[in-house]
């Protein structure tokens, strides 16, 4: 199977300090890859080179097939890469069906009708109800997003990323500041993306971690020390020592 996102020796430094060393990955369609690493590990840096948010200093990046170094992060977006934000990026003023119903009409090009009642269009309304429906929010369409839950509005960051059809999902942290009540939803919202979908998470939850990935990569000091399986993640000294620490000793992991 070929691969749909490529990352080739990428590397970006501040000030002298390299934030990014080095660092490749390949992703091939239906992967749940998770990217772990303490605080500072470079993982933001990381996904904002790869998403265009950020230039690197060397390297490449390929998203299926096609080098897309240099194409800003719209252009990556149009091409199927799509990131959603450890902090919710909604607007609090709309509702959830207009959030999705945009996301319909950006990826189909067609911004001109963004200004007009698009949400009367056949077409748009039928994948807004069906993209909420799936994630449980059919019920809230027309709330302001102001007026629901965090975790249905981590929901709704979900739905809007599928609107956009990526091939590549980047996911941070999307269980985040959620209550523990609700993180069940999240976690059936990460079992239902599409099998077809490259989907890399990044967390720090190790549980949600075991549960949602089938490899693991972990960052540190901005170059990656382990890329493997999850029942091999905790076996790994450098890992221990980096990152895992007494959670890698606990006794429901061993």
């Amino acid at each position: 199977m070929s691969p749909v996102f490529e990352v080739a020796n990428l590397k970006k430094a501040f000030g002298g300090l390299a934030v990014t060393n080095n660092v490749s990955l390949t992703m091939s369609p239906g992967d749940r890859i998770a990217l772990i690493g303490p605080n500072g590990a470079g993982k933001t840096t990381f996904v904002n080179l790869v998403t265009g948010n950020l230039s690197p200093d060397s390297g490449e990046v390929r998203l299926g097939g096609e080098l897309v170094t240099k194409v800003d992060a719209i252009g990556r977006v149009r091409r199927g890469l799509v990131r959603s934000f450890q902090v919710t990026r909604l607007f609090q003023d709309m509702t959830p069906a207009e959030h999705v119903g945009l996301a319909v009409l950006q990826r189909d090009g067609k911004t001109g009708h963004m200004f007009g009642n698009f949400l009367r269009m056949p077409d748009v309304m039928a994948e807004v109800d069906d993209l909420l429906g799936k994630l449980g929010l059919a019920f809230l369409m027309h709330r302001k997003v102001s007026e629901i839950a965090y975790g249905q509005q981590r929901l709704l960051e979900i739905a809007v990323a599928l609107a956009l059809k990526p091939k590549v999902l980047l996911l941070d942290e999307p269980a985040a500041g959620v209550p523990q009540s609700d993180t069940g939803r999240i976690e059936q919202a990460l079992a239902d993306l599409p099998a077809d979908l490259a989907v890399l998470m990044i967390e720090h939850d190790m549980d949600l971690v075991f549960r949602f990935a089938r490899r693991v990569i972990v960052l540190a000091s901005g170059a990656i020390i382990f890329d493997g399986l999850p029942e091999d993640v905790t076996k790994d000294a450098r890992v221990r020592e980096a990152y895992l620490g007494s959670y890698a000793n606990a006794s429901h992991i061993t």
